[in-house]
């Protein structure tokens, strides 16, 4: 898959596809029927699929501090995109030239100049342009001026309900991993890579893997039985726990530490995929490091049920 990073990146070899624009952040079913949608367009026309995508996610800049939680940060993102077979991903940074932009530019610029699009699917409250003045009708008259055609996404559902990035974000806090999946198309995971810690778990004989998540805000909060892939031929089982540590005076994130059962090995720096199987409980603050230890071990008992693992003991 092509990544174009910038309006100033495209060139003449990128002129001339179907594209979509949007957020896409989860990348599911409805957003993969999209680009399905697309690529058969695309297979008629003789044309490339190109996806456009904004980073950071306009919410995130307009709104930074009440911006919904993330899904999927970029590298996530992209690899969910390249796995539909879509051939081309235009990732425009989202600031203040971009927001500036008049609407009439940005279709100008981009989709007639940039990308040369002849057919474009939209979700039909797609907004876009200095103050929000682009929409679906100012897509259409344009174009109808410059020579493509514009459409508008169909609602995906799934059990009568829609599938939207809002709602597996309501589900995924619930804890219902498994609807959340579904709308999906795959379990919930979360990549990043292992850094360093405070050690502490280490100290309850619990070593943890602090997995950084890149994002201001996480969609899970709790303890759940996770399995994890990048270290091994096989996942590994284990459990892992999200939540918000205080790290200096008027500074917080999240963090995602996972003790992997029966495994004592080195693996700072190493990238690893966490998939997220069944929730285990809420987060908690504890009193002590030994009413700390004595809940992990509840948890880890839970999880190796749940998962099929016995005691190495």
């Amino acid at each position: 898959m092509q990544l174009v990073r910038g309006l100033h990146n495209l060139k003449p070899d990128h002129h001339g596809c179907v594209a979509t624009i949007g957020s896409f952040d989860g990348v599911h079913l409805g957003h993969q029927s999209v680009f399905r949608h697309l690529m058969e367009k695309g297979a008629e026309l003789g044309l490339p699929t190109t996806v456009v995508t904004f980073e950071p996610q306009p919410r995130e800049f307009f709104q930074p501090a009440t911006a919904p939680a993330r899904l999927t940060r970029l590298r996530e993102k992209l690899q969910a995109i390249k796995e539909t077979g879509v051939r081309r991903v235009v990732v425009l940074e989202f600031n203040n030239r971009l927001a500036a932009m008049p609407a009439e530019a940005f279709v100008g610029e981009l989709l007639v100049q940039g990308l040369g699009v002849r057919f474009l699917s939209v979700g039909d409250d797609f907004r876009f342009g200095r103050g929000r003045r682009g929409d679906f009708e100012l897509l259409q008259r344009m174009g109808g001026r410059h020579g493509f055609e514009v459409e508008n996404m169909n609602t995906y559902k799934l059990d009568a309900g829609r599938v939207s990035s809002t709602r597996v974000r309501e589900l995924l806090t619930e804890g219902d991993l498994q609807t959340a999946a579904q709308c999906l198309g795959r379990p919930y995971r979360i990549c990043g890579r292992v850094a360093h810690g405070n050690k502490r778990g280490r100290t309850i004989g619990f070593p943890t893997m602090n997995v950084d998540l890149h994002r201001r805000v996480s969609p899970l909060q709790g303890a759940y039985a996770v399995k994890v892939d990048g270290l091994d031929k096989q996942r590994l089982p284990g459990v892992a726990n999200i939540g918000v540590r205080p790290m200096v005076e008027g500074d917080t994130r999240y963090l995602l530490e996972v003790h992997l059962f029966d495994f004592d090995r080195s693996v700072y720096g190493e990238h690893v995929t966490v998939e997220f199987v069944q929730k285990l409980r809420d987060e908690q603050r504890f009193d002590s490091f030994e009413a700390l230890r004595q809940q992990i071990l509840r948890d880890a008992a839970q999880a190796r049920e749940i998962l099929g693992v016995a005691n190495a003991s």
